[in-house]
């Protein structure tokens, strides 16, 4: 290999392609990710790649590819990743041999970014790979950089010739894009259309890892694939529908980008609408990616635009003081290192949004995400309409609603709330939970997210990414939010850490006459309004 290339021993007593007789080295292919001595590498990506390798997912062999600034050489780099690999990885402990045998195919380009060289290098490996690892090589390039490089990193992509133009067949290249893309509508366009002239939008596969969560995947299944739930799927039998994703930690150490986004732009305009999207979309006519996509894509679009003073009635914006989370004392946001002290950054939301469809038409759908709530927990809540008349001498006021509570994480599973008799004399009433957990359910360990979708991408499946437009139309319902709190003097409402949010967030729900689920209450799944 050419000695211009600035690595340590690329071939010199390594294993970097072994060439193995199997049906999955048939199209080799190389993993390179850009921004590989960040945290995204070291928490996500390489931890996953790791368990896939364990579980013998891979392709055989998978050149990994790293390329970053921080780390001064290989040997280096590979004992910090192996790190992330102990703390991070499903699959626990780190197997030694295992992990030589990963580690020996790693390989580091200390590089710039805007530097011609480090592509230069980056084109150098392609084509020793081409020539000594079966190829001609797949090209999977992930983006695991700050937001703000994107539109030059793909320039320089195409300028240099790192990406070929093919997204699929022997000499295919595909790039995966972290969120956010774009901060809000008219910067997600001008991104779209950057992207999508310098390549195929289907060699373009936009992250958001809770699609690759199993749980979200099963949502499609449940409804679909279960005749008693898909009949009730509407606004007859549906009195509402909320969605919580709450985290306890705080920004943790990440000011500098949280505090430029907030939790609207971080985790309601791609996790909480596309599973928005999921719970609501009709059935697709098939399930592979555009057909699915195509079904999202309209529920989207057919979400009430919020705008004016609907926004001020419609949308609740939070920001964390100082509390207590699981018994330790928490600072408040602007209390934390590198926040400014007058900082106007909402880590709170809640909103209140119709789909304007037949099926959905007057059902009310609640979303809410914040940090520095009481308790980390991600659920779907589809509460049922009460019964149109009941029997049992007046007792109405004691039967709840049915409601399906289908938990994202941590306890993945799915809780049903229906009415039993009480057992003794008498005829009373009280709600009883069903439930099942993935981990109890199935013998073998689910994949985590970030796992799922690198192998989809190595292989091709564009069906849990998100497409350009899809991204686009949910820009719209989120930058109107944006731009009335950038022109309101007033700023976010304050809760304590270790609460479920500011109390203007329960009164929006309340407003039309419901509450929280919240999930630290058990009681609650069967109890709520």
């Amino acid at each position: 290999m050419s000695e211009s290339v600035r690595t340590e021993g690329l071939m010199v007593g390594r294993d970097w392609c072994p060439t193995v007789d199997t049906a999955r080295c048939t199209n080799p292919t190389a993993f390179v990710i850009f921004g590989a001595t960040g945290d995204l590498a070291w928490r996500k990506l390489v931890p996953a790649v790791y368990s896939l390798t364990a579980d013998d997912l891979l392709p055989c062999g998978l050149p990994i590819v790293c390329i970053g600034r921080r780390a001064d050489n290989l040997t280096g780099l590979a004992d910090w990743l192996r790190e992330g690999v102990a703390l991070h990885a499903r699959k626990k402990p780190v197997d030694d041999h295992l992990w030589k045998q990963m580690a020996s195919r790693i390989q580091y380009v200390q590089g710039d970014l805007e530097d011609p060289a480090t592509y230069q290098t980056l084109r150098e490996v392609f084509d020793w790979a081409d020539r000594n690892c079966g190829g001609p090589i797949g090209r999977l390039l992930y983006m695991a950089t700050p937001p703000q490089t994107f539109p030059d990193l793909f320039r320089r992509l195409s300028m240099h010739g790192v990406v070929t133009p093919n997204a699929t067949g022997d000499h295919w290249s595909r790039v995966v894009v972290e969120k956010p893309f774009g901060r809000d509508l008219a910067s997600a366009q001008d991104l779209n259309r950057l992207v999508t002239g310098l390549f195929a939008e289907e060699q373009i596969y936009r992250m958001d890892h809770y699609l690759g969560k199993e749980t979200v995947q099963n949502l499609a299944v449940l409804r679909f694939a279960n005749s008693i739930f898909e009949p009730l799927w509407n606004e007859r039998h549906i009195d509402h529908v909320q969605i919580t994703m709450a985290e306890s930690v705080g920004i943790e150490g990440r000011a500098g980008f949280f505090d430029a986004a907030g939790t609207l732009r971080d985790v309601v305009q791609n996790h909480v609408l596309e599973m928005l999207a999921l719970v609501a979309m009709e059935p697709p006519v098939a399930m592979d990616p555009d057909a699915l996509r195509d079904e999202k894509l309209k529920v989207l679009r057919s979400l009430r635009p919020l705008v004016g003073e609907e926004i001020d009635r419609s949308v609740v914006r939070g920001q964390y003081g100082p509390g207590q989370v699981d018994g330790a004392e928490a600072p408040g946001y602007r209390q934390e290192p590198r926040v400014p002290e007058d900082s106007q950054t909402e880590t709170f939301v809640a909103l209140r949004v119709y789909i304007d469809n037949w099926r959905w038409g007057g059902v009310p759908f609640y979303l809410r995400a914040g940090k520095r709530l009481r308790r980390r927990e991600t659920e779907i809540v589809i509460a049922f309409k009460q019964a149109p008349h009941l029997v049992f001498g007046g007792r109405r006021q004691d039967v709840g609603r049915n409601r399906l509570t289908i938990r994202i994480q941590p306890h993945e599973g799915i809780h049903l709330c229906f009415a039993a008799k009480r057992p003794g004399p008498g005829l009373e009433i009280d709600p009883v939970p069903m439930e099942f957990f993935y981990e109890r359910a199935f013998a073998h360990e689910p994949p985590e997210a970030y796992e799922r979708l690198i192998l989809d991408a190595i292989t091709g499946d564009r069906t849990l990414f998100a497409r350009g437009d899809g991204v686009e139309a949910s820009w719209r319902l989120v930058t109107p939010i944006l731009r009335r709190w950038e022109a309101s003097p007033r700023g976010p409402a304050e809760y304590p850490a270790g609460s479920w949010g500011p109390s203007e967030a329960d009164r929006l729900i309340a407003a039309t006459g419901h509450r929280w689920q919240n999930p630290d209450d058990e009681t609650d799944h069967c109890h709520c309004g």
